[in-house]
C-alpha cells in the first residue's frame, strides 16, 4: 500500500497547481494522472487570456511548463487510473491500476470533457478548426467563416461572442427554435452575423490540414448541403468527471461538485478543484488559483488532524 499525506487526482492546470502548492510546502504527495498531464488544455492552439504571456502561449506549452515547474519542487507524477475512491478511518483510500493509496486528504481536479457530435473529422480536426471553447480560440477566425453547433445559452452566447471576429457566424441547430432563454434569442437575432441553420445537423467535418466545410443535413427531408467555413465550435455541453465520487460528495443537478470557498466537499479530507467544480468561469487562470487554494485548504486540514 502506498501512503501519502496528499493525493491529487487530474494533471490539468488545477491539479498541477494544487501540486506546486504541496511540493513547496514539503507534504507528501502523489499526483495521478492516467493520460498526458495538461488536460483539455493541451488542445487549445493559442491561449492569449492568461497573463504573464505578451504574446500568448500554446496550451501544450504551458502545461508542458506547468508540470516541469511542479517536478522541479518534487511532485510525484504517477500515470494511474483511479478506479474507486473510499473513506475510512480517518483516511483516504484509492483503488487504482497501479494499486491501492491511502492518503490523509484527497483533491479532486478530474476536469471535465465535452459531449462530442460523434460525427467524422470531429476528431482529426480538434485543434484544427474544431474547438469547444470560443473564449479560448475565437480570436483566431478574426474575419473568417465559423459555425456554432447547439442551441442553448451557452451555444448562442457564444456565437455572439465569436461576432467580435469573424465574418459570419452560422448557428446549426436541429430544432427550428432555440432552447436559449429570450433575451439571448433576442440579443442574437438583432445581430446581422449570425445567421441560423434551422432543423439541421452536422453529419461530416471536412478539410485538408484546417477545417474547411461542414456536411449539413436539414432533418426534415434529408437534404444535403455543403457549409464553407474555417472552424466549427461545438457547443452541447460539458460533462463533469464526477463519477468517482458522486456517492462521497454533493453534486449539483449538472453532476459539478459543491465545495465552499476553500474547496471543501462535504466530505472531510476530500477537497475539488478546477472546472470540476460547480462555478461560474472555467477558464485556465480560476483552475489555477482553485488548486493553489485546495493545496493550502488541504495543508491545513492536515495539520488539525496531527494536533
Amino acid at each position: 500500500m502506498n501512503d501519502r499525506e496528499l493525493v491529487i487526482i487530474g494533471g490539468g492546470p488545477a491539479g498541477l497547481s494544487a501540486g506546486i502548492y504541496a511540493a513547496r510546502a514539503a507534504i507528501k504527495t502523489v499526483l495521478l494522472e492516467q493520460g498526458v498531464p495538461g488536460g483539455l488544455v493541451i488542445s487549445s492552439m493559442h491561449i492569449e487570456n492568461y497573463p504573464g504571456f505578451e504574446n500568448g502561449i500554446s496550451g501544450p506549452e504551458l502545461m508542458d511548463q506547468m508540470e516541469k515547474q511542479a517536478r522541479r519542487f518534487g511532485l510525484e507524477i504517477m500515470a494511474a487510473n483511479v478506479e474507486g475512491i473510499e473513506p475510512a478511518e480517518g483516511k483516504i483510500i484509492l483503488e487504482t491500476g497501479s494499486g491501492r493509496f491511502t492518503a490523509g486528504a484527497l483533491i479532486v481536479a478530474t476536469g471535465v470533457q465535452p459531449n462530442l457530435l460523434g460525427v467524422k473529422g470531429e476528431l482529426e480536426f480538434t485543434g484544427r478548426g474544431v474547438s469547444y471553447c470560443a473564449t479560448c480560440d475565437g480570436a483566431f477566425f478574426r474575419g473568417k467563416r465559423v459555425a456554432v453547433v447547439g442551441g442553448g445559452d451557452a451555444a448562442v452566447e457564444e456565437a455572439m461572442f465569436l461576432t467580435r471576429f469573424a465574418e459570419k457566424v452560422f448557428v446549426i441547430h436541429r430544432r427550428g427554435e432555440l432552447r436559449a432563454t429570450k433575451i439571448i434569442q433576442q440579443r442574437a437575432f438583432a445581430n446581422p452575423k449570425i445567421e441560423f441553420v434551422w432543423h439541421s445537423v452536422v453529419d461530416e467535418i471536412l478539410g485538408g490540414d484546417l477545417v474547411e466545410s461542414l456536411a449539413v443535413r436539414d432533418v426534415r427531408d434529408q437534404n444535403k448541403t455543403s457549409l464553407e467555413v474555417d472552424g466549427v465550435f461545438i457547443y452541447v455541453g460539458y460533462r463533469p468527471n464526477s463519477s468517482l465520487v458522486k456517492d462521497l460528495v454533493e453534486l449539483d443537478e449538472k453532476g459539478y461538485i459543491i465545495t465552499d470557498e476553500n474547496m471543501r466537499t462535504i466530505c472531510p479530507g476530500i477537497f475539488a478543484a478546477g472546472d470540476i467544480r460547480q462555478k461560474l468561469l472555467r477558464q485556465v487562470v480560476t483552475a489555477v488559483a482553485d488548486g493553489a487554494i485546495a493545496a493550502v485548504a488541504a495543508e491545513k486540514y492536515l495539520e488539525e488532524k496531527k494536533a
